[in-house]
């Protein structure tokens, strides 16, 4: 079980490393975010909020509506304001110019998921036994 564990970890963080290796340089079509909405949970004394709005392409392509710019935050996402963005890529998310650092929680997964897996495997391994 454990095993199945560790290979699901490394297969989720293989299957996104594309995808954040370009988010984090901000690799992707570039447009212009309009933000509409921002919304926000407090929780144990800190605040994490989500700016929701369109991502217009700029070669013209069709708008994408409802989805967030990554690393957005309260102060920063006032309605109506545009900001450059990118798309990399991903269903529900566009990225500012600043690319993102969502590569060092793929790499700690697969990093996690391998080590874990190795872990697991050990009662498989040949055993050294003592000379008599």
């Amino acid at each position: 079980m454990i095993l199945l564990l560790a290979v699901l970890l490394v297969w989720l963080g293989a299957t996104s490393v594309e995808r954040v290796a370009r988010a984090a340089s901000a690799d992707g079509e570039p447009g212009t975010f309009t933000a509409s909405r921002v919304e926000c949970v407090s929780h144990l004394g800190h605040e994490s909020c989500t700016c929701y709005g369109t991502h217009l392409p700029g070669d013209g392509g069709a708008a994408r509506e409802d989805v967030y710019l990554h690393g957005a935050d309260r102060a920063s996402c006032v309605a109506g304001a545009a900001t450059p963005s990118f798309d990399v890529g991903s269903d529900t998310r566009v990225y500012g110019p600043e690319g993102s650092r969502e590569w060092l929680f793929t790499a700690g997964m697969i990093l996690a998921g391998a080590a874990l897996g190795v872990w697991a495997s050990r009662p498989w391994w040949p055993r050294r036994g003592r000379p008599a």
